[in-house]
């Protein structure tokens, strides 16, 4: 089968797994609040859940040794993503909408950690690693349907428990379509060609700097629709923020992954992205539409691109290292998420509002920046898409294990 078609697949199983499944609750939040089922304080440890099973399924998605193992993780937490939006729909109050979003937790996890590895693989081996880059508009796309979707049914009056039902459907569809057509598991040697090397210092802040992106984005990535909903008082226009977020990140998606490449490039792309992003959140403070449209943008555009330049800057400075870093940068940067909504909820239950909340995830991105500034790239790599060195080659051409397959 083809390596495009199976990209493709990859692409649709990411709207499905994060697009639906783990970010389909920002646009329900102002319905869910609205209906009495929660509080804005409660709204965030049900979010927090939603973290803390991401955690969870990342972690359990290293343990995967074989392909059979991979394959059930990828196939069931895909299956189960479109299962639990659909009982979404039966569920009202607290307790169980956050055991739902705990388990969607997991099952998005798990989609993702897979498929990044197996798409990114795969496109190398095309000879076409942009397109790997590429896979993930996935989560942004999935965003704006979602989005958009919800737009449409609060333009008829619809209630949260239809708008779930037909999430669910969206979901099952692309489930369908892209899980035949998905790259498959293959055994690999566990033999490792270099001699592992002590982490370059450098790694270290680039693990605190990911950790506080984790803690930065996911505020107004998970509250954006409660506050455009409440600045403007269920007017329609509110709606029309978070689709506008996934667009503005499809974007940022494709201009990093269009980019030119250069020695220092991608550290420098991701001080800006990071820079960006934090003016962003501060904007979201701002009283009336302007504030919020400028968040929109400026939080939305590196939202998934710097995860994509923090993973292409880890490669470049210990490609050796490449397996057992990113597993690192992923555990830091999922710990960060899950504080960020427990702060959230902190925010509203002491001050009625998500205002200092911003105000600290803000300062966090600003931090995360700056740790960036002036360090150096030591690594035998210096561009990510280019044809590799001769030590390149041997770290990155080398069959991967399971573990870096999970977390390419």
């Amino acid at each position: 089968m083809s390596p495009l078609i199976r990209l493709l697949a990859s692409f649709l199983a990411l709207v499905v797994a994060m697009g639906v499944g783990r970010f389909a609750l920002t646009p329900q939040l102002p319905h869910l609040i609205a209906e009495g089922q929660i509080s804005l304080a409660a709204a965030g440890l049900v979010a927090a859940a939603n973290y803390l099973g991401y955690l969870v399924g990342a972690l359990d998605a290293l343990k995967a040794r074989t392909p059979q193992q991979s394959r059930l993780r990828l196939e069931g937490g895909l299956w189960l993503c479109v299962g639990l939006t659909l009982t979404s729909a039966w569920v009202e109050g607290f307790w169980p909408h956050t055991l739902l979003r705990f388990g969607l937790g997991i099952a998005s996890a798990w989609v993702l950690v897979v498929i990044t590895g197996l798409s990114q693989q795969l496109a190398i081996q095309a000879g076409r690693p942009r397109l790997g880059s590429l896979v993930f508009a996935g989560p942004s796309v999935g965003v704006m349907i979602t989005g958009l979707t919800a737009l449409g049914m609060n333009l008829h009056g619809q209630h949260s428990d239809s708008i779930w039902l037909v999430f669910g459907g969206i979901a099952l569809l692309l489930a369908l379509v892209s899980q035949p057509l998905l790259p498959r598991p293959q055994p690999v040697s566990d033999t490792d060609p270099l001699p592992r090397q002590n982490r370059p210092r450098v790694l270290y802040a680039l693990l605190a700097a990911y950790s506080l992106v984790g803690l930065g984005y996911i505020i107004p990535a998970t509250f954006l629709s409660q506050m455009a909903a409440s600045r403007f008082h269920g007017q329609w226009q509110a709606d029309l923020f978070w689709p506008a977020f996934g667009l503005a990140a499809t974007l940022g998606v494709m201009l990093v992954s269009l980019r030119q490449q250069n020695p220092g490039g991608t550290r420098r792309w991701l001080v800006v992205a990071l820079c960006l992003q934090a003016l962003g959140t501060l904007a979201c403070t701002l009283p009336g539409m302007a504030g919020l449209a400028l968040g929109v943008v400026l939080t939305g555009g590196p939202f998934l691109a710097g995860m994509q330049l923090v993973m292409q800057y880890a490669r470049e400075l210990d490609p050796q290292g490449h397996q057992r870093n990113v597993g690192l940068l992923t555990a830091g940067f999922a710990l960060g998420q899950l504080l960020g909504p427990l702060l959230a909820a902190a925010s509203s239950h002491l001050s009625g509002d998500l205002q200092p909340a911003l105000y600290v995830a803000g300062a966090g991105l600003l931090m995360a920046g700056g740790l960036m500034l002036g360090r150096t790239t030591n690594a035998v790599g210096t561009n990510s898409f280019a044809p590799p060195t001769t030590a390149q080659s041997v770290a990155r051409n080398a069959p991967l294990s399971h573990w870096e397959r999970g977390l390419e």
